[in-house]
């Protein structure tokens, strides 16, 4: 099982251990894109035009759309180089949004809500076909850097994580990419459950029956962080003795797909009214599933926040997140042309906004003035340059970075 050759030298050979994450929301995907675009022009500022995230990142981490997008940043072409530079990201979604959630309501709201209760509301089969269109056969350990893409086995009641870490140890994880992305972005009500297999060396068989990562882990920063630490604690020749309160080791960009949390969309007094179908279907969405995946979130978030600022490190962590939206482009699935547009606008002014982080007394984001979005990214990409180039003096095999699964060695 041969990997592509990693483009970054392990992190024993640096100062830092980088970490990039990518939280779940589904046509919101458009606003990381539009981050990680920025982030990326900048490291081709400093080092040339070829530069990719894939260079720079020792995990990179996705749940449901978090998982497509880190599948594309980090799947190799036939160069061994990504198959997607970031600037694509959002070009990818504005093309194939549309077809994946496609809106050809009933005249008959009737109609509509039956629809809704006998089935998902999308039969997923445009993202299974483009989804394998672009991912091909590559599978998990092919990666250019090491990923972890969260889902949720269904039958097994437990959340099941692919990691490149783990894939040595256990082979039967080493599932297609197209397989991973699609079972991760699986979200219940909106797509169809995804049941596939993989096959190791041996001939042994194991079964998936997965669902989308985001119901355990929608912001999968924390998850990222235990698979590093899981090798540390193995004592893994890839990294660095580490204390476990050393947070300043850790260079974190953790991104969200906004959330609605200003518009104050529901009331207690309206929810206690609710039974199945409002839960399932009030205000044209899925409060139930929207909650879950926003709690799920706003925890890792909240839990982050509060150890590096408890550690004295918070500047090792960044999370970029849009607090504001309201109407269309809040939703997980609005297609149409208007409502992508100002997703892109909104990821765009993402960038202009202070730096907000989570106030540890009230759980709410609040901006700390000091700078901007775009100046934090700047600022990180000029860090990511400089610790990729410590680790190539540092290395005695310089810029040519050996194989993952050589490292392991």
């Amino acid at each position: 099982m041969e990997t592509p050759r990693s483009p970054l030298q392990p992190p024993t050979f640096g100062d830092l251990i980088t970490i990039l994450s990518i939280d779940g929301g589904g046509v919101r995907g458009i606003i990381p894109g539009t981050i990680l675009a920025f982030l990326e022009s900048e490291l081709q500022k400093l080092d040339g035009e070829q530069a990719r995230l894939a260079d720079y990142f020792d995990v990179i981490s996705g749940t449901s759309t978090g998982g497509l997008v880190t599948a594309m940043l980090t799947a190799p072409n036939e160069e061994d180089r990504p198959l997607f530079a970031a600037t694509e990201i959002k070009d990818f979604y504005l093309e194939h949004c549309p077809k994946i959630f496609p809106h050809h309501s009933s005249p008959l709201p009737a109609a509509n809500l039956i629809k809704s209760l006998t089935g998902p509301k999308y039969d997923g089969k445009y993202l299974h076909k483009v989804v394998k269109e672009k991912l091909g056969e590559r599978q998990l350990h092919q990666t250019l850097t090491n990923v972890v893409i969260p889902t949720f086995d269904i039958k097994r009641l437990q959340p099941t994580i692919f990691s490149s870490y783990q894939v040595k140890s256990n082979p039967s994880t080493d599932a297609l990419l197209s397989d991973i992305c699609i079972a991760t972005s699986a979200a219940p009500t909106y797509l169809p459950a995804h049941h596939f297999e993989t096959k190791d060396s041996t001939g042994k068989v194991r079964e998936f029956d997965l669902i989308d990562g985001g119901v355990a882990a929608n912001n999968p920063t924390l998850v990222a962080m235990n698979e590093v630490m899981k090798e540390i604690n193995r004592g893994s020749p890839n990294f660095f003795p580490i204390k476990p309160t050393d947070y300043r080791r850790f260079l974190v960009l953790s991104l969200g797909t906004g959330t609605a949390k200003s518009e104050e969309k529901f009331g207690a007094d309206e929810a206690a009214k609710w039974g199945l179908l409002g839960w399932l279907t009030a205000e044209s969405s899925t409060p139930l599933v929207d909650i879950f995946m926003q709690a799920s979130g706003d925890m890792v978030d909240f839990h982050l926040a509060t150890l590096f600022q408890a550690l004295h490190s918070e500047e090792n962590y960044l999370r970029i997140q849009e607090d504001t939206l309201t109407g269309d482009v809040s939703s997980t699935d609005i297609s149409t042309k208007e409502n992508l547009d100002n997703l892109v606008k909104a990821g765009e002014a993402l960038l202009k906004k202070p730096v907000s982080r989570v106030n540890l007394d009230t759980g709410i984001f609040k901006p700390s003035y000091s700078s901007t979005n775009e100046h934090a990214l700047i600022k990180l990409a000029k860090i990511l340059s400089r610790e990729k180039q410590v680790r190539e003096s540092r290395s005695p095999q310089g810029r040519v970075a050996p194989r993952r699964n050589e490292q392991d060695a």
